[in-house]
């Protein structure tokens, strides 16, 4: 039923060319065929049955010509680590028993998770700020699989999912932010209090439990019962471009009232990449991190910054791993920490390599590089 996975660490990352403060913007849709118990209730047989239903209803949409479908048993944990460091899979996937697939467009901008928490999660991501687009997608996606897959739905309350939290909608969008101006002027917890009262959750990078390494936060809505996708996403897109406002407003004040301390930390930063011999995964994402800031403030030219956006989810353990390994066929290669830091190391020093010395006297005076492609 499932060809064989060809995963490159190399491939579409889905947050090339993005935004100075969007990365990137996903919706995923909870969804579960009616006549069968919830994926972790289910015996062997059943979810079988679900992964066949599904699949081949998954066959017949246009949407997702061209997609690898994986079985669980054919992936290695390498693999799943490597998938979920995508974000093309969540960690509570990876830990899914036999009777589970995915399912993933060529161009690695859908994936449906089969018998992870629901029986089906499907997932649309875009780079930059598109909520509108990802949902027009993944909306007509949803209403052309409703007519092969009977889901389970009550008037009164929506569809049903296995958490009570997804009741509903079933629908979960959220933006991957870079906010290292809110970081280092302290206000993020601050930020994370004002939207939490209004149906927002913040996380880190991989989700919930996840750190923010790097200043990146994924902000997505916590209400889905009670309130139509169309309302959730307006209430969403609302709050999302205030952040952005105020992660300009910290910028703006930070280059205004702490430009040298601002600068050093850049500049060092700037320094131990392209000189590092050993670095761990955190470190390496808080010094891209601000980097990517100095693109942001004109430091450093504009064209670098889909190589540092790349280097953020290459440098991830998983793929380093993964791609020692693939250099080496046929030769399992396990790397301990110290080895995997000094390949993280020299992969940031040769994507580096033609980097141009970082131009301090040509820093955009009010922080506020391409603001209009940030907003909706």
């Amino acid at each position: 039923m499932f060809k064989d996975p060809l995963i490159n660490p190399k491939a579409n990352l889905n947050l090339f060319h993005s935004a100075p403060i969007v990365f990137s913007t996903r919706i995923r849709l909870a969804r579960n065929l009616c006549q069968f118990p919830f994926p972790e209730m289910a015996d062997m047989s059943q979810r079988r049955e679900i992964v066949a239903q599904c699949s081949q209803a998954l066959r017949k949409l246009s949407g997702i010509k061209g997609a690898r479908p994986i079985e669980i048993e054919e992936l290695s944990e390498l693999e799943k680590q490597v998938l979920a460091e995508k974000h093309l899979i969540s960690r509570q996937f990876c830990k899914c028993r036999e009777g589970s697939g995915v399912v993933i467009t060529k161009d690695q901008s859908c994936s449906i998770m089969i018998n992870e928490e629901d029986h089906l999660r499907i997932q649309v991501i875009r780079s930059g700020f598109n909520l509108s687009k990802v949902w027009e997608r993944i909306d007509a996606f949803d209403s052309e699989l409703e007519a092969w897959i009977d889901f389970a739905f009550s008037p009164k309350l929506g569809y049903i999912t296995a958490c009570p939290t997804n009741v509903g909608t079933g629908m979960r969008a959220s933006v991957m932010m870079h906010l290292p101006g809110l970081v280092i002027a302290n206000h993020m917890e601050q930020v994370i209090r004002a939207v939490n009262q209004l149906g927002i959750v913040v996380r880190g990078i991989f989700g919930e439990g996840s750190d923010a390494s790097g200043s990146i936060f994924q902000i997505s809505n916590q209400q889905t019962l009670g309130e139509s996708e169309e309302a959730i996403l307006k209430r969403l897109k609302g709050v999302l471009n205030t952040v952005i406002d105020q992660e300009y407003n910290a910028r703006q004040k930070l280059l205004a009232q702490h430009k040298s301390k601002l600068f050093d930390k850049i500049g060092r930063a700037y320094g131990i990449l392209k000189n590092t011999h050993l670095i761990s995964s955190e470190e390496a994402m808080n010094l891209l991190s601000l980097i990517r800031l100095g693109v942001d403030f004109n430091l450093l030219s504009e064209e670098y910054r889909s190589t540092l956006d790349r280097l953020f989810i290459e440098s991830q353990p998983g793929h380093i791993q993964l791609n020692v390994s693939s250099q080496k066929e046929g030769d399992n290669v396990q790397l301990d920490a110290d080895q995997r830091d000094n390949v993280r190391a020299c992969l940031i020093r040769e994507a580096m390599a033609s980097f141009s010395p970082i131009d301090f006297k040509n820093a955009t005076a009010t922080a506020n590089v391409k603001r209009s492609t940030s907003h909706e």
